[in-house]
């Protein structure tokens, strides 16, 4: 089975994000590695790329330079089950970078990600629109979000 496969640009600090990236999502898994080789962009043997897998999910770390940068129109999306699970990742994730309305925060290499209770898709998706109402407006004014106050709103209907 064929999936997209994110690449993610960085300024020549992939290998860091990568290291990073590895000890906050305990699963991952580094795939591949590729090296810049004679003539290229970056000096010989400096990392090109590297082929990594978070929560199931494969990603591609491009080594390149300062011509790109990250922005809030991609950001990664981590579910989470609990409370816990989502207080771990947003205190790692946030870790030097920022944090910010409804969730969302950079993290220190600028890359923007959503820490989430996987159960909001059903709460934001219910038939009665005044509940998904009570959700959203709950959720506008966290910034890391609270399962149990998402979970009131939901059911205060």
């Amino acid at each position: 089975m064929k999936t997209i496969t994110p690449c993610l640009w960085f300024d020549g600090n992939a290998e860091e994000a990568v290291e990073f990236y590895m000890s906050v999502f305990k699963d991952g898994k580094i795939l591949s590695t590729a090296y810049y080789g004679p003539g290229m962009h970056m000096p010989e043997g400096t990392v090109l790329t590297i082929t990594i897998e978070l929560m199931g999910q494969e990603f591609m770390a491009l080594n390149a330079g300062p011509e790109f940068k990250f922005n809030h129109a991609i950001s990664l999306m981590v579910p989470c089950d609990t409370q816990e699970e989502i207080d771990y990742y947003w205190d790692k994730l946030s870790a030097g970078g920022s944090m910010e309305q409804c969730g969302w925060l950079t993290d220190k290499f600028g890359l923007s990600w959503q820490v989430v209770p996987r159960i909001i898709e059903k709460w934001l998706n219910d038939k009665d629109q005044d509940t998904t109402n009570r959700v959203m407006q709950a959720v506008m004014k966290m910034v890391k979000l609270d399962i149990a106050e998402l979970e009131k709103a939901y059911r205060e209907g």
